[in-house]
């Protein structure tokens, strides 16, 4: 029987990104495989964990690219940006809480990429006035990961409809990112 690699690594995405400490067992099981062939495909858990965190790119960095996140007002692009994501979020919401991602000094180039893609958003949006200039573009990046993962998260546990999360990630961020017209 031949192994679908990506069958398996969607399989592992959907019950890690519900439960991060299942173990390889488990993991084989939820992908319909032994525990031996999986670990013909992935040597063990951080190697497993690698092939999340490129699927995961991938797929983010697909929807950034649908997203068109140089067009159009700043708001109206981050709200692409996350209704992009939407699919991916609980597998994204796993990757960013996997801290062994980034532990050494190797980030993976795809999150350096996106991470690049995100500030240059937020500081298009405080050069044209849209956004805050009190808050740095590194941190509303790292505010919208946040977002992304505790969205993920609130939709998996039934606390959140599915259908709210763009919406409610949208309105929380630019909440906090809009410049608002100081009164004096």
């Amino acid at each position: 029987m031949t192994v679908d690699r990506e069958q398996v690594l969607r399989a592992a995405a959907a019950l890690l990104s519900r439960r991060a400490t299942a173990t390889m067992d488990e993991v084989a099981k939820s992908a319909g495989i032994g525990r031996a062939t999986l670990h013909r495909h992935f040597a063990g858990r951080d190697a497993l964990v690698r092939a999340l965190e490129d699927l995961g790119l991938r797929e983010l960095e697909t929807a950034i690219e649908a997203a068109r996140p140089e067009e159009g007002s700043a708001a109206d692009a981050l709200r692409r940006l996350i209704a992009g994501t939407a699919p991916a979020a609980p597998l994204l919401g796993f990757l960013i809480s996997e801290n062994q991602l980034f532990e050494d000094e190797g980030m993976n180039e795809g999150w350096a990429r996106v991470d690049a893609v995100f500030a240059a958003l937020f500081q298009r949006g405080q050069e044209s006035g849209e956004f805050r200039v009190d808050l740095t573009a590194v941190w509303l990046t790292e505010a919208l990961y946040g977002l992304l993962s505790a969205g993920a998260w609130a939709v998996q546990g039934g606390r959140v409809a599915t259908k709210d999360y763009q919406y409610m990630i949208a309105e929380l961020m630019l909440g906090g990112c809009i410049r608002r017209s100081v009164e004096t």
